[in-house]
């Protein structure tokens, strides 16, 4: 039952990943369609993590109330129907507006499947759970790429990714019975009681809490400043079709799906510290390629080594939490950790929106670089504060 649940949980990593990589594909197709300036596309990031950071910090406690698989199922839900919304919308307030429900619905899930796998299943599944992510990331740009070219446009894109996401919704709430009958050693119930609830203050007091968030601030501020603005940074500054750039977002992806395929297999072999340090000499190699003043194809080989090295920091590290933190708290930490992550992805896009109304668009590698620096600095100092 362990696996089928497994399999479950694999399906619903995927449909957290669709929604988070399809509005940045078209963004350069929305902005000209309601005549609005490129950098909004911040706003609507921002109002997604904003909602994202709010059901993180409130995820134990909700979990602890209704328990990981309902929270899984309704989030998955949730986020369904703010896509089919955002096809039929001809407004773009209504949009923004939108972007909220997207990230509640995200970061409850988030939360809630990434403590359940840290604490009943390998360093391995952890890898391949956010692998599955990428696929999830990866699809809705292909998606959109095939949409953009023909008579539905954007909408028809977003239209195809509800119809996977809330068949991936209706999956969830048919696996109920699987929850309780999986891991009986530890039952639904007693799992959710073993949580321990704490506020933020008290947990960024535990040494370590404060520097490990701040790792996943800077990764995921890196990560979704890529996805969201990458397409709009080859389509303005290399002068790539729209369809074309939807394309080599797909190999941004595909290199974050590569980075956590390969993190689960080296998982047997190290520890993920050192699958950490391995991903960090990638993410840099990345940014000087996308640095040169070379075609799309550098840009796009570049894009690729930044997902794939940037890819395997996330799962580890909350992999690691119920090993550093403790159990009882690993809940709560990771519910910090996620809303300082999702602060980094809601402050980074809009951030650098306001830079490219100074200068430019160009200026992506130079933002991504300097977020790659504050992630080592973190990193360093985290694993300081656990030696000790």
């Amino acid at each position: 039952m362990a696996t089928f649940l497994l399999i479950i949980i694999y399906v619903a990593f995927i449909g957290l990943g669709i929604p988070d990589s399809i509005f940045g594909t078209a963004w350069p197709v929305i902005y000209k369609e309601f005549a609005v300036p490129v950098s909004w596309a911040s706003f609507f990031s921002m109002l997604c993590f904003f909602g994202t950071v709010i059901s993180s910090l409130l995820s134990a406690r909700i979990i602890k109330r209704l328990g990981t698989a309902k929270v899984t199922a309704f989030s998955t839900t949730i986020t369904a129907c703010s896509l089919l919304l955002v096809s039929l919308s001809g407004n773009i307030w209504f949009i923004l507006l939108l972007a909220i429900p997207l990230g509640i619905g995200a970061g409850a899930i988030d939360s809630a499947l990434n403590n359940y796998v840290a604490l009943h299943y390998s360093a391995s599944h952890m890898s391949f759970l956010h692998c599955f992510y990428g696929v999830g990331v990866a699809l809705s740009p292909y998606i959109m790429s095939i949409f953009l070219g023909g008579d539905n446009g954007w909408r028809g894109g977003y239209q195809a990714a509800f119809t996977i996401q809330i068949c991936i919704a209706a999956l969830c709430f048919l696996s109920f019975p699987l929850w309780k009958r999986a891991h009986k050693e530890i039952t639904s119930t007693e799992e959710e009681t073993e949580i321990k609830t704490m506020p933020l203050p008290q947990l960024l007091k535990i040494p370590g809490v404060k520097a490990v968030s701040l790792v996943f601030f800077a990764s995921v501020l890196l990560e979704m400043v890529c996805g969201t603005w990458c397409a709009t940074f080859l389509v303005d500054h290399k002068m790539m079709a729209a369809d074309a750039a939807a394309e080599i977002v797909v190999v941004y992806y595909a290199g974050m799906i590569t980075g956590r395929f390969l993190s689960g297999v080296l998982a047997a072999r190290m520890n993920g510290w050192k699958i950490i340090k391995i991903g960090m000499a990638f993410i840099g190699l990345g940014i000087v390629l996308l640095m040169l003043p070379f075609g799309a194809a550098v840009s796009a080989v570049g894009l690729f080594c930044i997902a794939m090295g940037n890819g395997p920091v996330y799962p580890n590290l909350t992999h690691l939490s119920p090993i550093s933190f403790g159990k009882e708290l690993s809940q709560s930490v990771i519910g910090a950790q996620l809303a300082f992550a999702n602060a980094g992805a809601m402050v980074g896009p809009p951030l650098f929106g306001l830079i490219t109304r100074f200068v430019g668009v160009g200026a992506l590698p130079y933002y991504v670089g300097a977020a790659f620096i504050l992630m080592a600095c973190g990193f360093t100092v985290c694993l300081r504060k656990l030696a000790k």
